[in-house]
């Protein structure tokens, strides 16, 4: 049964005082009227030491009304190819391969421990029925109590799951995520408790954590493995920690480093440190885990653009970028360093659900299902991607009909555009499809 609940977080906000009300309305009012953040706002940023009131404005702006202008050319740039260049060249000779499954974030809310081998049900075999399976953990796993606050002002809430709330995203039917990056913003929301907390409890259900290392001799390593006799290096960075400090002698227990400041460029070297360890590890393959851009844009900015194809030509091979909580285009680039090789870039991801908001663009991820082979070609061992699925996904949330629980199911988009449904729901599905038309295209995506 579906039930009435909140679009976006703004439905549940409280301001702080009626002053802030008052001038967030008149911002958000001015701004739709006149128009001026229906584009990407050129000195915006993501780092809380830079945030203004402005700057929080703008975000909730997005919030309602999701960015769909690209900054100039950026569209041309991240459209140029399709996924019809991804393919081994000519005279490979195949010795192994892997799958991968890779999604955005994933989101606290309440109640997820109802959802258990139900949220993962319809899109397993693409997401987790594979060799290595990924995605981010968008807040830690505490034992501190768990609430939900939106006030309003220029801070982030403060994420948390239980472990019950957790047991429910670490897998299905007792099929876990291979890996789980824990680089991100609200990493440190619950300082270190949260932070051991959910190593702990990664470590207890199999899974790998990604960008936080324990000791200082780990900073800057990457996280290497091994599955069917190719070696994969996962290398991870966070733009900010909400503007919390670790504490002294804890500084290397998140990867971080400025990406989306609007004070200084991005700050490579970091994920440059972590390349560098993998090409001594002689891994075949390189994905970097990147929490990077603007809330609620569907297209990256040129910025990101130009670190990304550095990081490529620096040796990365896929770059799974999240944070925004909208999808954004993937883009196929063709390597100087290896003409053969075609490297992939999601700039963001989205994430597999929004806690219990509706709205269609907080609704809708992406998930990346991909084909590794290495194999012999002009007398060198390479490992190139050989396919990919690129796959929209979306949150359904249902109530029980006691009405007492939510439950949160994810749905390929394509199976559901292919039932029959009211008319309420077609017409719900069809805004999610225009979302994801705008950012893939047909020729950019093709969904199993």
């Amino acid at each position: 049964m579906r039930h009435r609940l909140p679009a976006t977080s703004l439905e549940v906000v409280k301001a702080p005082n009626f002053a802030y009300w008052l001038r967030m309305q008149l911002a958000l009012t001015s701004a739709k009227l006149f128009g001026f953040w229906d584009h990407p706002r050129p000195n915006a940023t993501e780092e809380a030491e830079e945030y203004t009131f402005v700057d929080e404005a703008y975000a909730n702006y997005k919030y309602l009304r999701p960015l769909t202008q690209a900054e100039k050319n950026v569209r041309e740039i991240v459209f140029k190819n399709n996924s019809s260049i991804v393919r081994l060249p000519g005279g490979f000779q195949k010795k192994a391969s892997l799958t991968i499954g890779a999604a955005g974030d994933l989101m606290p809310a309440e109640g997820l421990e109802h959802s258990k081998d139900i949220m993962f049900e319809k899109i397993s075999d693409v997401l987790l029925d594979v060799d290595i399976s990924f995605a981010n953990l968008e807040g830690p796993v505490t034992e501190q109590k768990v609430e939900v606050k939106f006030t309003g002002g220029e801070t982030a809430p403060i994420m948390g799951f239980t472990v019950s709330e957790f047991d429910t995203l670490a897998g299905h039917k007792g099929k876990n995520f291979t890996a789980l990056s824990f680089a991100n913003n609200h990493t440190f929301d619950r300082g270190l408790e949260g932070l051991e907390t959910t190593q702990r409890i990664f470590s207890q259900y199999g899974i790998a954590d990604i960008g936080t290392p324990k000791s200082p001799e780990d900073y800057g390593r990457a996280k290497i493995f091994v599955v069917r006799g190719i070696k994969v290096g996962f290398i991870a960075a966070t733009f900010s920690l909400n503007g919390l400090q670790l504490p002294k002698g804890e500084t290397h227990r998140v990867h971080m480093t400025r990406l989306s400041s609007r004070e200084v460029p991005a700050d490579l070297g970091l994920l440059r440190k972590q390349i560098d360890d993998c090409k001594a590890q002689d891994c075949d393959f390189i994905v970097a885990s990147i929490h990077w851009g603007y809330d609620f844009e569907f297209f990256p900015r040129q910025k990101q653009i130009d670190a990304a194809h550095t990081l490529v030509e620096e040796g990365v091979d896929l770059i799974l970028g999240h944070h925004p909580h909208v999808i954004q285009p993937v883009e196929y680039y063709r390597t100087n360093r290896d003409t053969n090789r075609v490297a992939v870039i999601a700039y963001s991801l989205g994430g597999l659900g929004f806690r219990w908001y509706t709205a269609p663009h907080y609704a809708l991820g992406l998930i990346l299902n991909i084909t590794l082979t290495k194999g012999a070609v002009d007398n060198a061992v390479r490992t190139y991607v050989e396919s990919i699925a690129v796959i929209p996904v979306f949150q359904d949330i249902l109530v029980s009909y006691n009405g007492d629980r939510k439950i949160k199911r994810l749905e390929k988009l394509q199976d559901q555009l292919n039932q029959d449904g009211t008319r309420h729901f077609a017409r719900y599905l069809s805004k999610v499809k225009m979302y994801a038309d705008l950012v893939l295209g047909p020729q950019n995506t093709r969904i199993d």
